[in-house]
This record gives C-alpha cells, sequence and structure tokens, in this order.
C-alpha cells in the first residue's frame, strides 16, 4: 500500500486526479486543475513529482493498489475455486467504481499525455509496478490452492492465473464499454458461464463448479 501519509500534496495529487479522472475522463487531468483541486499553484504537480509522467505513474500504481487491495480483502474459504470467483467479482467491482482509472491504470487510455511503456506492458509476474504484482500474487494463490485441492490440472501457475487474468480483463473490457448490456445481465450471462468453462477446462467437474459458483452468487449463477 502507499506509504504517503494522507494529508501530504503527493497523495492529495493523486487523489484529486483519480476524481477529476472518475468525473470527466481523462482529457480533464491538467497540471492547472490539479493544482486547483488541492489549492496549490501549478508547480505543485512538478515539485512533488518532477512532471506530469512521474503523477501518472502514481496514478496507475493507485488504481493497481485499490485492485490489489480489493482482492486481497476477498473472503478466504475451504473452497478454492468458489474463492477465485470471488476474487474475479471484487476485481470487477473496482473496475466499475472508476473505469476511467482501470483505463489508465492498463494503459487502455492516455492521461497526461503519457504513454506506457513496453517495460510496464509485461507478465504481472514481471510488472515493476509493486501493487500490480500484489493483485496479481493473490490470483496465483489461488490457482495453488484450487490445484493442491485437486479442482484444478497441475500447471504453470502463472499461466494458468494469466488465462483467468484476461478472461476477466477481456470481459470488464467489454462490460465498461456498454457491449453486454446491463451489469447484472452481463454478469449472469456472460462472466459466470465464461468463469464455468474456464474452471472446467482447467480440470474442475461441471457439478464441483456449479456448487462453487452457487456458494458465491446463489443458486442462480450455478445455472
Amino acid at each position: 500500500m502507499s506509504t504517503d501519509s494522507d494529508t501530504t500534496p503527493r497523495r492529495r495529487l493523486v487523489e484529486a486526479a483519480v476524481r477529476l479522472l472518475a468525473d470527466g475522463g481523462p482529457e480533464t487531468v491538467q497540471a492547472r486543475r490539479l493544482a486547483a483541486e488541492i489549492g496549490a499553484s501549478t508547480m505543485a504537480v512538478y515539485t512533488h513529482f518532477g512532471g506530469m509522467g512521474a503523477l501518472v505513474e502514481a496514478v496507475r500504481e493507485e488504481g493497481f493498489r485499490r485492485i490489489a487491495d480489493a482482492v486481497t480483502a476477498a473472503p478466504v474459504t475451504g473452497d478454492p475455486v468458489a474463492d477465485l470467483l470471488r476474487t474475479d467479482l471484487a476485481y470487477q467491482d473496482v473496475a466499475r467504481d472508476n473505469p476511467n482509472l482501470y483505463a489508465v491504470t492498463f494503459g487502455q487510455a492516455v492521461l497526461g499525455g503519457r504513454r506506457i511503456t513496453t517495460r510496464e506492458r509485461v507478465h504481472p509476474v514481471d510488472t515493476p509496478s509493486a501493487e500490480g504484482q500484489r493483485a496479481f500474487g493473490v490470483l496465483m494463490s489461488g490457482v495453488e490452492r484450487a490445484v493442491a485441492a485437486g479442482r484444478l490440472r497441475a500447471g504453470s501457475t502463472s499461466g494458468i492465473a494469466g488465462q483467468l487474468w484476461s478472461s476477466l480483463h477481456g470481459y470488464l473490457s467489454l462490460e465498461l464499454t456498454g457491449y453486454l448490456g446491463p451489469r447484472e445481465t452481463a454478469v449472469r450471462g456472460v462472466f459466470l458461464p465464461l468463469h464455468r468453462t474456464l474452471m472446467v477446462g482447467l480440470g474442475d467437474t461441471p457439478e464441483a463448479v456449479a456448487r462453487s459458483h452457487a456458494a458465491v452468487v446463489g443458486d442462480q449463477g450455478a445455472n
């Protein structure tokens, strides 16, 4: 998690950027607007970050932190497949809470004229983002538990986690842009069947997955 105090100018600038993203999108996040949000001069961005580039990096890290906090807080039970679903749903909630922040975090939207670099666009295991690694580590731990319980076939933990993350991220990219209809319809009609198909393909049984889904979202989610 961030080591900055909630009252430091750096932290306040990041929070201001997140608010502006939520309210108006990436184009509203400008040095002048950010400074006004915290009652400072435009030089505040340069004084505390050296420029917009470093501020954008801090905003992306904030996006990863929110994901990491949410998936870390997801319940851990005796059913590892149910827990994988809980992790996915917690991840989705973060993205829905601020879709613009989510888009910036993964480089799907440009903030402050800064595009993410090739070095940053890597597998989460190798990402330079500490919070990104923390978030992906939760998914990898969930995969390890599911394999150890005999629910999923043994294989590359990072590879399996990458498959699950790819399906989750792809689903969200469509849901957040409205292509899948209302959220509830999309989750039950698209995401839950997608998750079930992946779990079965990775070694679980349809019956076991249905029980795990029912434990999380009720009998409707298991159909």
